[in-house]
């Protein structure tokens, strides 16, 4: 959002309480607003779940040595478009941003669950990651559609529907693997998606906010998406080609100089695609940098626990379990459960707990469940007794972060500052996958096609998580005491709808 502008409408106020001044049914209707925003958001853990638990289904379908890609290109796209999404939202309201991008996530799903080809499912699932910023935008609306006091609760409750995802989620993969294979689970997606789409339509009201007489920066927006791209493919090679090919070198620095001079046009635009000077305070970058590594090591290493469980078990060749898709889901039940518990149980103590605090216990348990994976990951026994430490990690760090973000900037940066985090995050993640990817692709073995891996290359890679867990709770240290989320100004959107 650039500072030389001002939106269409005055500063809002913060709403009268509830008790004296709302019409009745308003609570309802907010909760329902909540629900309809938590769909799409939380659909974005869905589909990261049911996508990675059928890539090895994907794999030994299509025989593709590079199922890494089946994840990869979605996030790739996400971060190519994000500047783009947030800018739009600037300009034409967050809801009907929402609405757009979700009408291309359900065109790729289609594409994906129709494909006959590994490239044209990976074709699909390109467009489809359009709808990967649309987090950004929801928990921004909630800073326009809720009462000052309501922000932080419905945020964790946002936040907190993961829990709903990995409780429900394993078992939806397990019948959907088990029953109709991979195709299944695409097809779910885009029914998933679907509903989402008319939640938006039919319950979510626009958001007020809107900043006018700016257009947009296209060679910002490129030299941001394509240099993050451009590291992340790079990493991912990395492996491949070795770190001191030429080719690889050139499209990680290549990527960091386009990321650089996307920072030194921003400063110098009329019309910046994102108000960098938000970053030059110590809230705000120090929010950015903890949120996203801690986030970005939780979910970039899931692939590490999906990929051990559902590849099959096959003497020097793949150190999988082989487990279906089914008892996967059951053995995480106690997990899920723990997730859903904690997630809601931080996101109430948030209205008085420093929110700081359950981000750097989630941290440090993620990384003792990394190093206690290590030595212990061969039986189901194992999986059930460790899970709790990795529930606990998940909840506490779901539910602080949004909050975080809202405590550590105005209203008016709001929604900028979550397109930042989701940016950062999202190549975080993306990253980390890669180089799971790469670590594991150490141990592994081609057969037919279709690359599978060893115990080694497992362990490896839960120790890369456990030390990226220890560098993120390092990072929480840099944040500084902010302000309770009661005390943040809100909107008042309702008022408009």
């Amino acid at each position: 959002m650039s500072s030389s502008t001002t939106p269409s409408a005055p500063p809002p106020t913060t709403p009268a309480s509830p008790t004296t001044a709302e019409p009745a049914g308003l609570g309802a209707r907010l909760a329902l607003i909540a629900v309809a925003l938590m769909w799409p958001t939380q659909l974005l853990s869905l589909s990261g779940l049911l996508g990675g638990n059928a890539q090895a289904s994907v794999a030994l379908h299509f025989h593709t040595a590079e199922i890494g890609w089946f994840i990869l290109v979605n996030a790739l796209v996400g971060t190519v478009i994000l500047p783009f999404v947030v800018k739009a939202a600037d300009l034409y309201g967050k809801r009907n941003t929402m609405i757009a991008i979700t009408v291309l996530g359900l065109v790729g799903d289609i594409v994906a669950a129709l494909a006959t080809d590994y490239e044209t499912l990976l074709i699909g699932r390109a467009i489809a990651g359009f709808y990967a910023p649309i987090a950004a935008l929801a928990y921004a609306s909630v800073r326009e559609l809720f009462p000052p006091k309501q922000v932080g609760t419905a945020s964790g409750f946002i936040g907190s529907g993961i829990a709903f995802v990995a409780l429900g989620g394993p078992f939806l993969t397990g019948w959907l693997l088990d029953s109709f294979g991979f195709r299944g689970v695409l097809w779910a997606l885009a029914i998933a998606t679907a509903v989402g789409l008319v939640l938006l339509l039919t319950v979510v009201p626009e958001t007020p906010h809107r900043v006018r007489g700016t257009g947009f920066n296209w060679l910002s927006g490129l030299l941001l998406g394509l240099g993050a791209a451009s590291v992340i493919y790079g990493v991912g090679k990395g492996g491949e080609w070795g770190w001191t090919d030429a080719g690889t070198l050139g499209f990680i620095l290549g990527g960091v100089l386009a990321v650089i001079l996307f920072v030194v046009i921003e400063k110098k635009s009329a019309n910046p695609l994102f108000d960098l000077t938000m970053m030059s305070r110590r809230p705000v970058w120090s929010v950015m940098v903890a949120t996203s590594l801690i986030a970005g090591t939780i979910f970039g290493t899931g692939v590490i626990t999906q990929l051990l469980v559902l590849f099959p078990k096959i003497p020097t060749v793949s150190d999988g379990l082989g487990m279906t898709a089914t008892h996967f889901a059951v053995i995480g039940i106690p997990s899920s459960i723990l997730i859903l518990v904690v997630g809601f149980g931080t996101g109430a103590l948030l209205r008085s707990l420093d929110a700081r605090i359950p981000l750097a216990l989630g941290a440090a348990l993620a990384c003792l469940g990394f190093v206690l994976s290590h030595t212990w990951h061969y039986t189901t026994f194992q999986l059930i007794i460790l899970g709790p430490v990795s529930a606990f990690a998940i909840g506490m760090i779901v539910a602080s972060m949004p909050v975080l973000i809202i405590q550590a900037v105005s209203p008016d940066e709001q929604a900028t500052a979550n397109g930042l985090q989701n940016l950062i995050q999202g190549v975080t993640t993306t990253v980390i996958t890669q180089l799971v990817y790469v670590v594991l692709a150490q141990d592994s073995r081609v057969v037919q096609g279709t690359r599978f891996y060893l115990d080694d290359g497992y362990k490896n890679a839960m120790l890369l998580g456990a030390a990226l867990a220890a560098v993120g709770l390092l990072t929480v240290a840099l944040i500084p005491k902010l302000k309770r989320t009661e005390d943040v100004t809100a909107g008042e959107a309702l008022s408009h709808s």
